[in-house]
């Protein structure tokens, strides 16, 4: 059955065409990259927790840096800083192909080019993210966003399948050279889009584009404040779900690695399906963000009481799905209702709060499988999703009613009367 014509309108963007194209070149080199990384360092330290330090050492920068690579997101055009770590991205993936096809006998070499892969990421994510929105009109952003999230989703999918077939044809070190032409794609793809058909978002200039400037227009603006602390708390606590989905497996539903394996297959086609619903909706709105946020909390809450594996992967992919919308829905908020000068450090900050949800989820998540089960700890986290989901809701009416308390009705022309802002009434009056 073909997809309405609305689902994909951001294709009818020739830019757009391109830069989907290239993403999805690019995020399937990646998740090979992944693969290749945590195989080489399990297979030369036989240590999960070594595997665990290399995704902590790729986190860290965006935490510690993320909020810079957003200040020079928004001082410099975004294109040439995309181009400059496009190529940096793939000088580290082929230093590390190089490292592991000369047979070290440390890891240490590995872990730093993982640290310098994540300091790449961090400094030119949030431009990456703002060249993002600039190949579509504002009015397509939130269906380029979701078509972005299923590329991601089939990118992931595509590179850990052709990761599973190579590995034992190329080893790790091929993996890795394959990453580093991936991002070469990218780069075409930028050269051939047309300059004219660019939504560019003018660069700020250097005394307004701090660090302070953009943490100081997050906390001023609640609405935002309340989003991206409702995304850290549904980032943390309602996501991770790979640690849950193995220590399910491993645990209460006795289907070992076969089963952790089917479960992660059924996540990723939700996502999928996710990213298409997404796509398929006009506007990506805060209602339905908080509505799918309490829904799937709703579903996460219920899949700790699933007595089997069929049960249990029946709830996965719905879970699966809300995950996409949410996530798409956020970010479509995140940007659009940002200014143009802010756009870079706000999805900045939204990369920390992402990074920080990781962070702090996965470890806690799994703390809580190893003391009260997991069983238990899918039904707590599920409850504490919704109480956090209900709170925003109710913060946010709070704020919506304060801001039309805060409106006045003026005259216009006569007999017109029309509702503005109470800081806007003394000039037309």
């Amino acid at each position: 059955m073909p997809l309405p014509a609305a689902t994909l309108r951001s294709l009818n963007h020739h830019n757009y065409r391109l830069w989907a194209g290239a993403d999805l070149v690019s995020v399937t080199g990646t998740w090979m990259q992944v693969l290749g990384v945590n195989w080489l360092i399990l297979s030369a330290t036989g240590s999960a927790t070594s595997v665990g330090l290399s995704l902590v050492l790729q986190a860290l920068p965006t935490l510690l840096l993320g909020l810079w690579g957003g200040s020079l997101a928004d001082r410099l055009p975004t294109r040439p800083v995309v181009l400059v770590t496009q190529i940096a991205h793939a000088i580290v993936a082929a230093t590390i192909a190089c490292a592991a096809m000369s047979g070290p006998t440390s890891m240490t070499p590995i872990y730093g080019l993982v640290l310098a892969s994540g300091v790449v990421s961090a400094i030119g994510g949030p431009a990456l993210g703002k060249f993002g929105a600039e190949v579509v009109p504002p009015a397509d952003l939130p269906n380029a966003m979701a078509l972005g999230s299923v590329i991601n989703s089939a990118g992931r999918i595509l590179g850990m399948s052709l990761a599973g077939v190579l590995l034992p044809l190329t080893g790790a070190g091929g993996l890795f050279l394959i990453n580093a032409a991936s991002f070469f794609a990218v780069i075409a793809a930028i050269a051939a889009m047309r300059s004219s058909e660019m939504h560019r978002l003018v660069p700020t200039e250097a005394s307004a584009a701090s660090v302070r400037a953009g943490l100081s227009y997050v906390l001023r603006t609640p609405r935002l404040a309340v989003l991206l602390a409702l995304a850290l708390v549904l980032g943390s606590l309602g996501r991770n779900y790979q640690v849950t989905m193995a220590a399910m497996s491993a645990g209460p539903l006795h289907a070992g690695p076969g089963g952790y394996g089917l479960l992660s297959t059924v996540f990723a086609i939700g996502t999928v399906a996710g990213g298409v619903i997404a796509a398929g909706r006009r506007h990506l709105t805060v209602g339905l963000l908080l509505g799918t946020a309490l829904l799937t909390g709703v579903a996460q809450t219920a899949s700790g009481l699933m007595p089997g594996m069929t049960t249990f992967a029946s709830l996965m992919a719905p879970i699966a799905v809300g995950a996409v919308i949410i996530d798409t829905t956020f970010g479509a908020r995140v940007q659009l209702d940002s200014p143009d000068h802010m756009r870079g450090r706000v999805i900045a900050v939204q990369g920390v709060v992402s990074a920080g949800a990781g962070a702090i989820g996965g470890p806690l998540l799994g703390w809580l499988c190893d003391g009260i089960g997991p069983r238990l700890t899918l039904g707590t986290t599920g409850m504490a999703v919704m109480a956090a989901t209900l709170v925003a809701a109710v913060v946010l009416a709070r704020l919506a009613k304060v801001r039309l308390g805060r409106a006045v009705t003026v005259p216009v022309q006569g007999l017109l009367f029309r509702r503005v802002p109470a800081e806007q009434a003394p000039a037309l009056r």
